[in-house]
């Protein structure tokens, strides 16, 4: 079985955005799709996927997580 650093992507409420992309990483994103319906069974559309990705992304880049604690903590002082 294939490991994939994304697992299976829950249910959820989603927001919508629109995103473009640039055709080699639309296609590096329609290719992961391909994988992760050989490893998990089901499909899952791209937009699903790349907003996976993005909050996978966000969540594991610490420097972020510090500098929005701080812009947070920021502006509720200002108010």
């Amino acid at each position: 079985m294939m490991t994939l650093r994304l697992g299976q992507i829950p249910d959820r409420t989603q927001a919508k955005l629109t995103l473009a992309l640039d055709p080699d990483t639309y296609a590096a994103l329609s290719d992961y799709a391909a994988v992760c319906l050989q490893t998990y069974g089901h499909e899952e559309r791209a937009e699903t996927l790349a907003a996976a990705m993005i909050e996978t992304f966000l969540a594991s880049d610490a420097g972020f997580k510090r500098a929005r604690r701080a812009l947070h903590t920021t502006a509720s002082k200002g108010d």
